[in-house]
This record gives structure tokens, sequence and C-alpha cells, in this order.
């Protein structure tokens, strides 16, 4: 609790939260507007990899320059470029809301390092449960996210989205002021600025594959059930709460699986939470529009969500040189690989239909499992 009622990391998990409300908003704008399938994943594909493709760049200019301004001004240029994207039409409004992106890849990896240190400082080392709570925020926002565009879009129309915006500017102007002190980000004794790999590359190959496979299963589901729930004749008002529900779920399944890393093996808590995901989606893939959706939805999200906080400390060990480099290269790298999983997935859908995409995602979640088990922290060189 302690850490909750810190200034900084409230500020820091607030920015957290409006960014990735800005960010889940996304599947259920392109889907009001009328977007194909194979459409969404292209745009969807183009602004995840324009964030995520620059974090690491992001998080190396913040280990050198301070946190400030990549934070703050991250928020405060999604505000900008997401309002560009409500009040613009057609290809020009769809070209801002990919520029607002910009905004999620520069705050990103300056807010997890931010996090992981108030967890070291405030949790007696607890990193993993303090990124965990960091990521909660963020899952927040994609469960809140989608719900509220969903049912602004039903009741109000796309005009009445500029309320998110107009919320975001306090954050972001309050993390302007909580990182006022621009305090670098820490190293060790005997970093001389240069970049070391920590790791065996047989561990870092196999948490790549483990981190590519959980995030193609989310994205799969983030991105295209809300189409799928339109073409079964479904309003923007169900079908956004339906997407909300996922993440919801997500947010949870962060924080037990952030408490559960610190508690026990990593890798074990990772692998048991891959292998019971893929009932919840494999029951999906075969009932259809049911209410039950309301309780599988979540446990799906709560499952896949909570192996990301151990991704994300374990990748932070692998590479000497800056935290938030590493941050950087772990998330530019599970939201970008789930993409181009998201582009294959796509024609799928058309061509399939999202059934036969949830069983693919049963074998994802299934294979990872395993993989995830093998993940053994004792090979990080001392």
């Amino acid at each position: 609790m302690s850490l909750l009622f810190d200034s900084l990391f409230s500020s820091v998990a607030m920015g957290h939260f409006m960014v990735d409300v800005f960010n889940a908003s996304r599947p259920v704008l392109l889907t009001y507007l009328g977007l194909t399938e194979t459409q969404i994943a292209l745009y969807s594909a183009i602004y995840v990899w324009v964030s995520a493709l620059t974090q690491p760049f992001f998080g190396w200019i913040s280990d050198r320059l301070g946190p400030r301004w990549l934070a703050a001004g991250g928020v405060l240029w999604m505000t900008v470029f997401y309002t560009g994207a409500i009040v613009i039409p057609g290809t020009w409004g769809l070209l801002s809301l990919i520029i607002a992106a910009l905004g999620s890849s520069s705050f990103h990896p300056v807010g997890a390092v931010q996090a992981t240190l108030q967890g070291r400082h405030r949790l007696q080392g607890r990193e993993t449960t303090a990124a965990s709570l960091f990521f909660m925020a963020g899952q927040l926002g994609h469960f809140i996210g989608p719900v509220v565009t969903g049912l602004i879009l039903f009741r109000l129309g796309l005009p009445a989205l500029i309320v998110l915006p107009v919320v975001s500017i306090p954050i972001g102007f309050a993390l302007l002021y909580q990182l006022r002190h621009n305090h670098p980000h820490p190293k060790a004794r005997d970093d001389d600025g240069g970049i070391r790999l920590q790791a065996a590359w047989g561990f870092i190959i196999l948490l790549a594959v483990v981190a590519t496979l959980q995030s193609w299963s989310q994205a799969n589901m983030i991105n295209f059930f809300p189409k799928y729930l339109k073409d079964l004749g479904l309003t923007a008002q169900t079908y956004g709460n339906i997407a909300g529900l996922f993440m919801g779920g997500s947010a949870l399944g962060n924080v037990v699986g952030g408490y559960l890393g610190d508690r026990f093996a990593k890798r074990k808590v990772a692998a048991a939470a891959l292998f019971i995901a893929a009932i919840p989606i494999y029951i999906m893939s075969r009932i259809g529009w049911s209410p039950w959706l309301y309780v599988l939805i979540p446990l799906a999200g709560a499952c896949t969500g909570s192996v990301h906080s151990i991704m994300v400390v374990l990748a932070q060990r692998i590479i000497s040189g800056g935290m938030a480099l590493a941050s950087g290269l772990i998330l530019g790298f599970i939201f970008s690989s789930g993409v181009l999983g998201m582009l294959l997935t796509g024609p799928l859908a058309e061509n399939y239909g999202f059934p036969a995409v949830l069983a693919m995602t049963t074998g994802l979640v299934l294979f990872a499992s395993p993989l995830a088990w093998m993940l053994r922290e004792r090979e990080f060189r001392r």
C-alpha cells in the first residue's frame, strides 16, 4: 500500500493508465469506422510497430538524459495526435492516430523503469510486484478504454471521443511535476556505459519465443474479437465491453503473476498460467456468442496477462548499460512480435472465421507453456 500512495509511482501509474486507454480504444475505433479484418490488422500493425520499434531508442535517450520529458511528453504527445485522429476524417485521421503511437513509445520504457526502481526502494526489492502494479495500471486502461470508447461511440458518436484527450491533459502535467528533479537511472558500479549481455544466448532466444507467443495470443484476442462480435450483429457497446473484460482480466492476472513471480520460480508461474489459458480460449472457439463469454474472456485475459511482468523483469536483467534501454528492447519486441503474428491472423480470420483463430491461439499458448518452464534464472551471468 505504501507504493500505491507514493506520489511518483501513482503519477507514473496514472500516466500508464491514460496511455493505454488511448492504445486500447484503437481496435474499437477502427471497427466502428468500418474497416475489414485485414485493414484492422494492417493499421494496427503499423501503429504498434511505430510504437514498438522506437522504444529502445527512447529508452537509450532516457538512460542518458533522464526520464522527465520522455514520460510526461509521451502522455501529452498522445493527447495532441489522438485529438487529430478524432477531428480529421479519412486517411489523414488514421495517419494522426499512427503518429500518436510515438507517445506510447516514449512513455513505456521510462515508466517501466520508474516502477521497478520504486519496488526496489519501497517494497524491499520486490521489483516484479512493483512492475506488475505498473502494468496493471496500463491494463486497467486497456479495460476501460474499449468499454468507454464503445459506449461513447454507441451513445454519442465519434466527436464525443474528444473527452479522452481532455482527461489526459492534467495527467501529463502532473507527471511533468513529479519528475521535475529528472534523476538519472542508476547504473551498476562497473557499468562504463557499454551494452553487455548478462545471459546465455539460449536463454535469450527462449525468452524471445515465449514473449512472441504470449504477445501474439493477446493480440489475436484484443484486435479481432470486436470485429467478430460486430459481424454477429452486436453493438459497439457490447463488443467494447467484451474487449474491456479481456484486458480487465489481464490486469488482475498481471498483479497475481507478479506477486507469485516474487514468491516462486518465475518460469513455473509463467508455464502454469499459459497452460491454463488454453482452456477458456479453446471453449470460446466452440461456443460462438454466449453469456459464458463474460466469464471466459476475463479468465483468458488473466492467464495470458499474468506472464507479462515476468517477461519484462527477466529481460531487464539480460542487458547491462541501461534499464530503460533493456525495458524498451523487451517491450518493443513483445509488441512488435505480437503484431507480426497478427498480420498472419487477419487473413486467416477473413478466410476461415474467428473460431479458427481461437483454435490456433489455443495452440500458441500450449506451445509456449513448456518453453516457459525451461527459462531457468541460473543461466544469468554473475
